[in-house]
């Protein structure tokens, strides 16, 4: 009879313990090409059909070092605060699995392109933390094996090789993380920075994105870390705080049994929501590491990296201190702004047409994503450039428009493509602000509601309110508010 599991650790007992958490994130890096041969590095092509004798393995062919993929881990060791080797080596590690055709994977072990970086995280709380990057290497990618989806998936796995040789670069962390939060925290912040960057789209779908965890825990207090465990290929950000909040729970709850922690590599069940073993864990020695023959040592001079940091563009956090400290804006409009690249570009933008980095955050957060998220369009899809929002913020500022015409007009911006004032132009939207025309409406206004004018006068100046809205209503939302507040107050006064 098989050995029943202990139960899952309570929340008092996992209290007494402290989790220590590292990332190994392997990125896809997005060359055209890939790492050792001219093969289109693309998802989604018909299986097998992007391969040729150097990533199928076969006798003679010889590899030959993509550069752009060398350029692409260079910006994304900058991008991570890594210190550059100006020599790395590639190496050869070798195992068997049905989607390694060479037999080992290319891979750099004692020496790698990059160490010693970090990352800064913020978590719920507002305290910041910062995480420290072991090494960025280079290698080749495995194939896919897939295991259901076909007539006959009972009796057969299916091997595609189109992904074997695409250029990857894996980034380990430091075991520094403390909880699921901060691993959440700090692989979000590496995939905007090296979003940002542009050396990977990051899509996790298509695998452009892939993260083990390896999780322990100790006693607090404890200096010794406990045993490691491995959870492998978790594809999704939901999945990765899962995962490691049940292996926390698990690996308490053998300790409290009077059991002990074995490494191994384990698989996150997303369904069940448990992980399950794998297979023990392999150590280096267990892959027989050695130089690879066919590749020279890879050379970084001083002229190469200089011009690589010369290209580097402003990092998500860079661009966040300085939304807040140039822009004025706050932390959460920072945070939402510098999402994407694209979303931050968008931004600068309206601020640039506008002239006004508040109304520009504002109108840029609001009114205009809620329209691209209704449809399910990206900022990049967005009907309304960045400098026709600026401009329809700039004729707000002028006294033009108003703040209610202008929410009238963005929609038929947005979905016909004009500029706002040709709409204004053809449906007669402009703002009121002639003060003898908004002087005449008032004396309407005011004689139509005596009850209202007894009341404002009697005190009750919230009134004024209701003397805007009828006004308002009267122009149809092209009274100018300031004008028409400071003629009212003169009339009633």
């Amino acid at each position: 009879m098989a050995a029943v599991a202990p139960p899952l650790a309570t929340q008092e007992q996992i209290a007494k313990y402290e989790p220590v958490i590292g990332l190994e994130v392997h990125v896809q890096l997005g060359t055209n090409t890939k790492i050792f041969c001219s093969c289109p590095n693309e998802f989604g092509a018909a299986p097998n059909t992007n391969v040729c004798p150097v990533c199928l393995g076969l006798p003679g062919a010889l590899p030959v070092l993509n550069q752009q993929a060398v350029e692409y881990a260079l910006q994304a060791s900058l991008a991570l605060h890594c210190q550059v080797r100006p020599s790395s080596i590639f190496a050869r590690k070798n195992y068997f699995y049905p989607d390694l055709p060479k037999g080992y994977q290319i891979s750099q072990y004692d020496r790698p392109v990059a160490e010693h970086g970090w990352m800064d995280i913020v978590l719920g709380d507002g305290t910041k933390k910062r995480i420290g990057v072991t090494r960025l290497h280079m290698e080749d990618d495995a194939g896919k094996n897939t295991h259901d989806g076909y007539r006959d998936s009972d009796q057969y796995s299916y091997v595609d090789l189109n992904r074997t040789g695409s250029p990857l670069a894996e980034i380990v962390s430091e075991p520094d993380m403390r909880s699921s939060e901060e691993a959440f925290q700090y692989l979000t912040e590496m995939k905007l920075a090296l979003q940002f960057v542009g050396v990977s789209s990051c899509d996790m779908e298509k695998g452009h994105l892939r993260c083990d965890a390896n999780v322990s825990v100790r006693l607090r207090g404890a200096e010794k870390f406990g045993t490691k465990v491995e959870i492998k290929n978790l594809n999704s950000f939901r999945f990765l705080r899962q995962a490691i909040d049940y292996e926390i729970a698990r690996q308490v709850g053998v300790l409290e049994d009077g059991g002990t922690i074995h490494q191994e590599t384990r698989l996150y069940n997303p369904d069940l929501d448990e992980t399950a073993g794998m297979r023990s864990k392999e150590q280096a020695h267990d892959y027989r590491y050695f130089p690879e023959p066919d590749l020279v040592p890879l050379r970084i001079s001083d002229e190469w990296l200089q011009r690589v940091v010369a290209s580097m563009p402003e990092l998500p956090a860079d661009m966040r201190r300085r939304f807040i400290e140039v822009y004025g804006l706050s932390e959460y409009d920072a945070q939402v702004l510098t999402q994407t690249r694209a979303l931050a570009d968008y931004y600068e933008q309206v601020v640039q047409s506008s002239g006004d980095p508040k109304l520009a955050a504002n109108w840029t957060t609001g009114d205009l994503m809620g329209m691209l998220n209704a449809d399910g369009r990206q900022i990049e899809l967005s009907p309304v450039s960045g400098a026709r929002l600026g401009e329809l913020i700039a004729l707000i500022l002028k006294g033009e428009l108003t703040g209610k015409l202008a929410k009238e007009i963005l929609p038929k911006m947005y979905q016909s493509g004009e500029a706002a004032p040709v709409i204004m132009e053809r449906e007669g939207l402009k703002a009121i602000s002639d003060s003898g025309e908004i002087e005449r409406i008032i004396d309407e206004v005011i004689a139509a509601n005596p009850k209202q004018v007894e009341q404002y006068r009697g005190g009750k100046t919230s009134v004024m309110a209701f003397f805007i809205g009828q006004l308002m209503k009267a122009t149809r939302g092209q009274a100018n508010p300031a004008t028409a507040t400071e003629i009212l107050k003169n009339k009633l006064g």
